[in-house]
């Protein structure tokens, strides 16, 4: 199994296998390293050297591997979404099943010939680990899964790409900045391209400019509502907040269940603590995650246990008050938020 970062560096040095596997949810990765594949190939003619398959016509690989790129020394295949890495589940798919085994056999048998005329690219949403083509293709080729970046890891790709356009940004200022617009690395990039032109060649990027420039997401906002509820100051700005996340078009019942869910989590926090639980575990975090234990377990020390259960029935009584048109679910929120601050 190769690592993204190794993935990588072959591509930037030009270096093609003939043999690939794509998968994974961090999908801007992905499509990054696809398009340097296809640069590194060359000039691609459809339908003579370079050829796209689904589930669709998958079953027409292997006549594409045998038929020669007249006039070209390789063809270049790309295999997106075929169905071939699934489980079959209950109903099996005789007819998809067949053509995995197939290409299966094939590829084991025939590696040399396809590392002769051929760059095959399979591009996959869902891969079981289970299926014999997959461990073929990593034993033949290379299998590359592109999962969600660990912060440490965000941190040293948002460096570069500043580095490179001679932007300084300090490692507590790119952390706030993912606190602020999450770990997808495609939205983190059109992000940090709005700082980078904002800057200015020499320039240095700070909180001020991530508060400034950058659209939060609610999730983020929602800490900041909790952190003014925390307060317990009957001038804090948990009204205004609600009000700006309005003003943006948020829907609001997307806001009651956002806010729903994040009290949610703070009583899972105090729970895991009495307990003496992983928090991490308990909330179900993804590795590249693990930044808001912190967060969260700061904030639970605002409330107390009885406090978040109160807070979370009144939560769900306005969901279902709202539901059968007893209040309106603007003004319930408004007024819980007041009654907690």
């Amino acid at each position: 199994m190769k690592k993204i970062e190794e993935l990588e560096k072959e591509l930037k040095n030009n270096k093609l296998n003939s043999l690939y596997l794509l998968y994974g949810e961090e999908t801007f990765l992905l499509e990054n390293s696809l398009k340097k594949i296809k640069k590194n190939f060359g000039e691609c003619i459809k339908g003579i050297n370079y050829v796209l398959l689904d589930e669709n016509n998958i079953d027409s690989l292997i006549s594409n591997i045998e038929t020669p790129a007249f006039g070209y020394e390789k063809k270049l295949i790309i295999a997106r979404n075929t169905g071939l890495f699934k489980t079959d589940g209950k109903r099996k798919n005789a007819v998809l099943s067949k053509t995995r085994e197939d290409i299966n056999k094939y590829i084991k048998e025939n590696i040399e010939i396809i590392k002769q005329g051929t760059i095959l690219v399979f591009v996959e949403e869902e891969v079981d680990s289970r299926i014999a083509l997959l461990k073929t293709i990593d034993k033949c080729g290379e299998v590359c899964k592109f999962e969600f970046l660990k912060p440490i890891q965000i941190t040293n790709r948002i460096k570069a790409i500043c580095k490179g356009y001679s932007v300084d940004i300090d490692e507590n200022t790119i952390m706030y900045f993912i606190e602020c617009c999450g770990t997808n690395m495609q939205e983190l990039v059109n992000e940090i391209r709005k700082l980078i032109e904002y800057a200015g060649k020499n320039g240095k990027i700070t909180k001020k400019e991530v508060d400034l420039l950058c659209t939060k997401k609610i999730e983020s906002i929602i800490f900041d509502l909790t952190d003014s509820l925390g307060k317990k100051d009957k001038n804090s700005d948990s009204i205004q907040i609600l009000n700006n996340l309005l003003y943006a078009k948020e829907p609001i019942q997307k806001i009651l269940i956002t806010l729903y869910n994040h009290f949610k989590k703070l009583y899972f926090v105090k729970l895991a603590q009495k307990e003496n639980r992983n928090i991490a575990q308990s909330l179900k975090l993804k590795p590249n995650q693990m930044f808001l234990v912190n967060k969260y377990t700061r904030q639970s020390q605002y409330f107390k246990e009885n406090e978040l259960e109160t807070i979370l029935q009144k939560l769900r009584d306005l969901d279902y008050e709202y539901k059968i048109g007893l209040i309106d679910v603007e003004i319930g929120l408004q007024s819980i938020l007041c009654e907690y601050s």
